[in-house]
């Protein structure tokens, strides 16, 4: 994106439509933290139903992982092509029409299909609106922008878990998919209304009538128009190049990096999430209390992700995020040791919330600024891709392990030190920064600046957000 641009962003105070477009990502999050766990919340009513195994049961639990992968890695870099409104647009009605068809599936094949195809529209929607979010926030609120997304996610989470427990209860698990699949089609209009297509897209890419497009933008962020649009870099082209790019000599420590980090912080989330409630039983407490503290794992990552994005307004991203992975491994460290006082195991497991879901939030504020906007979309989807790999495999090596005659503790143990271990990861990443650096956030950018030529698209981004 052009630097003036940028600047106009980075360090004026965002407007009400900045922060419009903030909301509809947020909402956009919601819709898909009910999609996704829409099968967890219907699990046990679907196997009664059709007199699953515990095994066919848990392979439609993954297969809607499944399609986020693929959703995340193959739909989501055409973002960087169409534009990132056309695709958020599309996977909308992807996933409605999955979820709706999902209500009216005939067999636990069938609806595995469905669900993986809802999985694909959710992948492409999770990165699209990330960087959304990411591109329209200031420098300052950029990290409290995208960690909003992740709080979105827990709320539809958490309301779709009520919700579901109503509807089942009266009509059935196949309203919980209805009601969703009806939401998430009531939301196209929603979105086609206030969600705007991408400036650093716009700028980037040049579609047709690019310029009169930006300076349409810029007015309703109460900015001056632009007299024609400032020059560029050549573009890669097509997707394929796209990831090429990412591998780049320029790109690829950062690639690599962060597909390592996206790999163990999502394996060790849903480690702490798939398997609390039953390591807290395993450890000594009832299956009411196990359950209990599960939960209080997701009531306390409401509050983690927007706290994460405060920190962030305030002191370097990267800094605030390794803070929170180290300190979610020690709490991990001293967690099962603590379950021996059922108040203490929940207040530890309320702040584990707030720290763990602090580090996905993190995560997803942190991709985006290091990558240009000609492949953005590709970074993101493709780190989130390699996310939800190791979410897939983390709570099964952990069964494995248990079953190989490891403890809940030795368990706690071993993820803790893969989030301090994550922590270190960080500080290999190198970070853009503008040529303009006040402050202690700015000198730990200017330690790791990308060292692209003179002749490269001037910063779009600063990871290490200071204060304005």
């Amino acid at each position: 994106m052009s630097a003036t641009v940028r600047d106009l962003i980075d360090d004026r105070p965002m407007s009400r439509f900045q922060w419009g477009a903030v909301v509809v990502c947020v909402l956009l999050n919601m819709l898909d933290g009910f999609d996704v766990l829409v099968m967890a919340f219907t699990g046990k009513s679907v196997s009664a139903d059709w007199g699953l195994s515990g095994a066919q049961l848990g392979l439609l639990l993954s297969a809607g992982l499944i399609g986020m992968a693929v959703g995340s890695m193959v739909v989501a870099p055409w973002a960087d092509r169409l534009g990132r409104r056309p695709i958020v647009l599309g996977c909308l009605a992807v996933a409605a029409a999955a979820m709706l068809l999902s209500a009216a599936s005939r067999s636990p094949v069938q609806l595995g299909v469905l669900r993986a195809v809802t999985g694909l529209g959710i992948g492409g929607i999770l990165a699209t609106s990330n960087v959304i979010a990411a591109e329209y926030a200031s420098r300052r609120w950029r990290g409290l922008a995208v960690s909003l997304n992740s709080t979105g996610y827990a709320l539809g989470a958490t309301v779709g878990g009520l919700l579901a427990a109503v509807l089942i209860g009266q009509l059935g698990w196949r309203s919980v998919f209805l009601v969703g699949g009806l939401a998430t089609l009531a939301s196209i209009p929603l979105v086609w209304w206030r969600l705007p297509e991408s400036l650093d897209f716009l700028l980037a890419r040049r579609p047709v009538r690019a310029l009169e497009r930006v300076n349409a933008l810029l007015a309703r962020m109460g900015h001056a128009a632009l007299g024609e649009l400032p020059e560029r870099t050549a573009a890669p082209k097509g997707v394929g190049a796209g990831y090429q790019e990412l591998l780049t000599p320029r790109l690829r420590r950062t690639t690599l990096v962060l597909w390592v980090v996206f790999f163990c912080i999502m394996a060790g989330f849903y480690f702490v999430t798939s398997w609390t409630p039953t390591l807290l039983t395993e450890a000594g407490l009832s299956p009411t209390a196990g359950i209990a503290g599960g939960t209080l794992l997701n009531v306390g990552g409401i509050f983690g992700a927007a706290l994460l994005g405060l920190l962030a307004a305030k002191f370097a991203l990267r800094t605030v995020l390794a803070s929170y992975l180290v300190a979610t491994g020690v709490l991990l460290a001293v967690f099962i040791g603590a379950s021996s006082s059922l108040t203490l195991a929940f207040v530890i497991a309320a702040v584990l919330g707030v720290f763990v879901n602090g580090c996905v939030a993190g995560l997803y504020a942190l991709t985006p600024t290091v990558y240009d906007p000609e492949v953005r979309t590709t970074g993101v989807g493709t780190g989130l891709a390699i996310g939800r790999a190791g979410a897939i495999l983390a709570p099964t090596l952990a069964g494995t392990l248990l079953d190989g005659g490891w403890t809940p503790a030795q368990l706690y143990i071993a993820f803790g030190a893969v989030f301090v271990l994550t922590a270190a990861l960080l500080f290999l990443l190198r970070l853009r920064g503008p040529a303009r650096k006040t402050g202690a956030a700015s000198n730990d950018a200017a330690s790791t600046t990308n060292t692209a030529s003179p002749a490269a698209e001037p910063t779009t981004l600063r990871a290490e957000g200071a204060s304005s």
